[in-house]
């Protein structure tokens, strides 16, 4: 199936998850200036570093050049930075974040580190899972949420309401409670517990269980984002989903392949347009 009727359809009745990577973010706008969101690896990296760019080693992805800066100005520098970047600055908001709003899927994996999603879900009562690294007192590595329509409460798993829709930001927001995984020391811990089962609540395990992933702006590149990738869609159903691509690589035609995944040679605004939705691009 790579028809976008029947993967619409899919996302809309939760068979189907959309797994929301930066390029979904690609035509957002600092409100003020009209700057584009920082939400790629390149980008983040330049507004981390202030506008200049680092050591080409550094450059080569966001965990590096985070743990560089982390070493030298402290692991709060960065959450601040990211918490000023998304949870204090006005941003327009994206088509597609837009389009999910209008019909709120029952699961939803957003990689970025931005609020519009929770924004697309903020007229409805939704659990959300928020994605932690190096923090004490506790085996896992996720916080949940309630929002009951006015504010986020923190539950435990055992207390999640089954019927709620969920959203899951596994690389952190800065609302209820600023926490992310952006550093390479931050991403090793995570991905150790990711693998070793304690990243996912318990009943997500279940919920997940024979579910497809659409993947959206999701670039598969990078072998961080690729072991997160395949951690958090264990146990779907063949095949493994569908992932966007206007221009794929060779090494993500391959990872493509060896995960599962079909491949279907298309950008975001081919989703948004067969699912008649105006097209919105980047300036």
């Amino acid at each position: 199936m790579s028809d976008f009727a029947e993967l619409t359809a899919g996302i809309r009745q939760g068979h189907i998850v959309p797994y929301l990577g930066p390029g979904v973010l690609q035509d957002v706008k600092n409100a003020a200036t009209g700057a584009p969101m920082p939400a790629d690896s390149h980008s983040l990296i330049l507004a981390l570093n202030g506008g200049q760019p680092m050591a080409p080693k550094l450059m080569y992805e966001f965990p590096r050049a985070a743990m560089n800066l982390e070493l030298k100005k402290g692991r709060s520098f960065v959450t601040r930075f990211l918490t000023q970047t998304y949870g204090e600055t006005s941003w327009s908001r994206a088509a597609v974040h837009d389009w999910l709003a209008s019909f709120k899927p029952p699961y939803a994996i957003d990689i970025n580190r931005d609020t519009q999603l929770q924004d697309s879900y903020v007229d409805t009562p939704h659990t959300l899972i928020v994605g932690l690294a190096r923090i004490a007192g506790t085996d896992y590595r996720f916080k949940i949420y309630h929002y009951d329509g006015a504010g986020y409460g923190e539950v435990v798993q055992e207390k999640v309401d089954p019927s709620l829709p969920i959203l899951f930001k596994p690389m952190g927001t800065p609302r209820p409670q600023a926490n992310f995984i952006a550093s390479d020391a931050d991403y090793v811990d995570y991905i150790t517990e990711l693998m070793g089962g304690f990243a996912v609540p318990s009943f997500l395990k279940e919920y997940r269980k024979l579910r497809r992933y659409l993947f959206i702006g999701v670039p598969m590149t990078r072998d961080t984002e690729r072991m997160v990738l395949s951690d958090l869609i264990h146990n779907a159903a063949e095949p493994k989903g569908w992932v966007l691509n206007p221009a794929p690589t060779d090494k993500e035609r391959a990872f493509c392949r060896r995960l599962g995944l079909n491949l279907i040679v298309a950008g975001i605004e081919d989703l948004l347009r067969e699912d008649g939705v105006p097209g919105r691009t980047a300036a």
